[in-house]
């Protein structure tokens, strides 16, 4: 990954910044974006004192002109892009019949189609430089959870974005990786919004025992320079998806379960 010029979206907390020290530390050049320009400083310091090369970009995934402009200021500080990193989100937690429509449609805009943005703006430098485009999705993109209707259609949504993408890129040596982390600690719980569009403000669930970002992004890492197509994370993950194909019934009642025993659940058993 020397010299190899990455991309991370929504690149100043979590997921993210994890990813960007872990490309950074092999000798990838690193653009991270996102909205909150003292964050995201704060973070390019961080990765600069580990002499990690860093570009910042000011960004809203959701808007199709800032994704342009991101590859454009990628190619003239760097000269090219080779890996793209649809990391950025937002998640969400209320019912189906409670929720503000806008709250799912703001889910959509971010998750989805802020990665179709980011992707349609930096695909003629990742085919011309043979690179590679993945995509963070969640277990969510494969089994529906309750409260989470938004965020799991984005995931969907993302998943099936993906995979027509892999298959497009297939004669033309374009890597597509769909990474699907199960619970990973991460500030997207705090930020997560409730059915009137208000943020969640603390994670519902015990942070401490979920797999840490860091970890998270070295898997995602090493998937990305095998160029492994599909990446499924934590035993309980793998468990999910292995089940839901098989007995989704059953699997109905065992995650209305689980998820209805997080803190203030907005469905009960």
């Amino acid at each position: 990954m020397k010299d190899q010029v990455v991309i991370i979206t929504g690149g100043s907390s979590g997921i993210g910044k994890a990813l960007a020290f872990s490309f950074g530390r092999r000798g990838s050049k690193i653009v991270i974006t996102g909205r909150n320009n003292d964050a995201l400083e704060n973070t390019a310091a961080e990765l600069r004192n580990d002499g990690i090369e860093v570009l910042t970009i000011i960004s809203d995934v959701s808007r199709e002109e800032d994704n342009r402009r991101m590859a454009e200021e990628s190619v003239a500080r760097f000269g090219k892009i080779d890996i793209l990193i649809n990391n950025a989100g937002i998640s969400m937690r209320a019912l189906f019949e409670e929720v503000d429509l806008e709250v799912v449609k703001k889910v959509m805009d971010i998750n989805f189609y802020g990665a179709l943005y980011a992707t349609k703006y930096c695909l003629p430098e990742i085919i011309r430089n043979k690179g590679s485009v993945i995509g963070i999705s969640s277990i969510a993109g494969y089994r529906g959870l309750p409260a989470r209707t938004g965020y799991s259609a984005s995931k969907f949504a993302l998943q099936g974005f993906l995979e027509v993408l892999r298959t497009e890129m297939l004669y033309k040596d374009v890597h597509v990786l769909t990474a699907c982390p199960g619970f990973t600690a991460s500030n997207i719980r705090k930020k997560s919004l409730t059915a009137d569009g208000s943020h969640q403000g603390e994670s519902p669930r015990q942070e401490e025992k979920m797999m840490s970002a860091e970890e998270c992004a070295e898997h995602i890492y090493k998937a990305t320079k095998k160029r492994r197509k599909i990446l499924i994370l934590t035993t309980q993950g793998k468990l999910t998806v292995f089940l839901n194909k098989w007995f989704p019934g059953w699997m109905d009642k065992m995650v209305y379960k689980v998820m209805a025993k997080e803190a203030n659940a907005p469905m009960k058993e």
